[in-house]
């Protein structure tokens, strides 16, 4: 791995982008670097808020494992704004951080989970009568923060109740969905796409198990483990994720990447869970050819 050397001179340099708890990156992200310096590109990996790195210094500098940035948001996306060649980019990162983005999607006729948002100082009830709901901060990743409640159970109602007003008192806006219960045995498909000399192209798929299985109770780590086998998309995920991407603000033509998370609905077609644009595990490591065509992504959004 090449992630602390200094490149020779004259190559093309590429920061990825983690964070202190993974300061050689992610497993995953490190199968794009033998790729690469087959490019004769060079690949070093950078803390974020390390104050002594000289983004400006590289050709590219591409966010993969900035994942303790949720707890100071305003503070990664100001940082995000000062770096320059940021795959994707900052204003992207702005959008796509709050997950209240998925209202402007609806918005914009792409089939997503149904949502409430609760804002700092609102008061929320849990809805009447049965039914499981997922209640999670606007702004999170990695399933933290994250808890699904029967609210026929007089003790998960009562827990979902402090579970919004917990996040709402610390500032935070709090999204509450119904949990859709295929996602128990169809579990979750994430397609993925990486950035050819065409714009986008559908890269793979994977399968991801179910993770949430009853009241928020923290999360050790960085992120919560997941169950991840490769899939193939069907036609009907292919078109929900085409919808999503051309309603993306902006246009896809300037994304190195994107992830577009589906599950099936109550009548089993596919909706959105999550677009994700900024740090997303891609899974290269469980398709054939995807460090390639990454490597491949990455090698087209570098500078004449």
């Amino acid at each position: 791995m090449t992630a602390h050397h200094q490149p020779a001179r004259g190559r093309p340099r590429v920061a990825f982008v983690t964070c202190a708890a993974l300061p050689d990156l992610d497993q995953d992200d490190r199968l794009a670097i033998p790729p690469l310096a087959a490019h004769g590109i060079d690949v070093t990996a950078a803390v974020w808020d390390d104050g002594t790195v000289d983004w400006a210094g590289y050709d590219l500098v591409v966010l993969r494992s900035p994942w303790d940035y949720m707890p100071r948001h305003a503070e990664f996306v100001a940082w995000a704004d000062r770096v320059p060649r940021l795959a994707n980019p900052a204003d992207v990162v702005r959008w796509n951080t709050d997950k209240r983005y998925l209202a402007g999607l609806s918005d914009a006729g792409v089939p997503t989970v149904p949502t409430s948002w609760i804002a700092p100082g609102e008061q929320w009830t849990p809805p009447a009568g049965h039914g499981e709901y997922v209640v999670k901060p606007a702004v999170s990743a990695g399933s933290r923060d994250t808890g699904r409640y029967d609210l026929a159970d007089p003790d998960h109602r009562e827990l979902a109740g402090a579970h919004v007003r917990r996040l709402t008192d610390a500032g935070r806006h709090v999204m509450v969905q119904p949990y859709l219960t295929a996602v128990d045995t169809a579990g979750e498909t994430a397609l993925l796409y990486l950035a050819g000399p065409d714009g986008l192209r559908f890269s793979h798929a994977i399968r991801k198990g179910p993770i949430l299985t009853g009241p928020d109770r923290g999360v050790e780590g960085l992120y919560q483990a997941e169950d991840i086998t490769p899939r193939t998309a069907t036609p009907e995920q292919l078109a929900v994720a085409g919808r999503t991407l051309a309603a993306v603000p902006g246009g896809t033509d300037r994304l190195l990447y994107a992830r577009v998370d589906l599950i099936p609905g109550p009548d089993g077609a596919p909706v959105l869970v999550e677009l994700e644009l900024t740090e997303p595990s891609l899974f290269v490591g469980y398709a054939d050819g995807a460090p390639e065509r990454l490597a491949e992504a990455i090698r087209h959004h570098l500078p004449d």
